[in-house]
């Protein structure tokens, strides 16, 4: 059993000259919370989507569950998932309509009960017959955090998954996340712009700005090596020392 179940050597992503990753190198303990953070523009999306198969790096290497992603990428697949507020879903289609979609495709066993705990999880049982289309922006990215766990997922990735829910349920969804990494063991690499989030809920954090990796360790080794009392107090001179430039 591999000790992390992310691993990252050198991995670059150039865009016409542009180095939007720029040859970083981090790893993902096994059930951890791994926080990405920067500024935006800072790689954190696009790193994500390199994890994924989504986006093609242009050097370095990735590793998840100790194989390599490229040769082993159905098999990886198969044991993450993912969740963004920015997904778009069929709008056609029901809230229940599309998990179904979704659990048939993941082969998920006992589907109709799966999904039914979800929806309750998430508080979204009573919009299940309702098309997406009709939803708001905060519904919508619940219905995500169900399609993302749907599979019981090892590794799950997740770019900024409450930054369109109210205080409420973003905290209920954090405390949920933490019950599952609890209970099942989940890795999560999460990002977001919430410092306060990031700092109650990871491990661990990794702070990239300008495609680079300024820093990484815990939210307390991180806020010593900046002399600052928060990760928002971080955030804020990283961001006002880009805008500077």
């Amino acid at each position: 059993m591999a000790d992390f179940i992310v691993k990252v050597i050198g991995l670059t992503k150039v865009y016409n000259g542009f180095k939007a990753v720029d040859n970083i190198s981090f790893e993902m303990k096994r059930g951890e919370i791994l926080g990405l953070i920067g500024p935006n523009g800072a790689g954190k999306t696009t790193t994500l989507q390199m994890l994924l198969d989504l986006t093609e790096s242009t050097s370095g290497e990735i590793s998840v569950f100790g194989l390599p992603l490229k040769k082993n990428r159905e098999e990886i697949l198969g044991r993450v998932n993912f969740s963004s507020s920015y997904i778009s879903l069929p709008y056609s289609l029901t809230v229940n309509e599309n998990l179904t979609v979704f659990a048939r495709l993941y082969g998920v066993k006992e589907r109709r009960a799966k999904i039914a705990a979800l929806l309750e999880a998430f508080e979204i049982t009573n919009i299940k017959d309702t098309p997406v289309r009709s939803l708001s922006s905060g519904q919508i990215t619940r219905v995500c955090l169900c399609k993302a766990l749907l599979n019981d997922p090892e590794a799950l990735f997740l770019d900024e998954p409450t930054a369109s829910l109210d205080p409420d349920m973003a905290d209920k969804t954090r405390r949920l996340l933490k019950k599952i990494r609890g209970e099942k063991g989940v890795s999560i690499l999460y990002t977001s712009h919430n410092m306060k989030e990031m700092e109650e809920l990871c491990d661990r954090v990794i702070f990239m700005e300008g495609g680079r990796v300024l820093a990484q360790g815990r939210p307390d080794e991180i806020k010593k090596e900046f002399a600052s009392d928060t990760l928002e107090d971080v955030f804020l001179k990283v961001s006002r020392r880009k805008e500077a430039s």
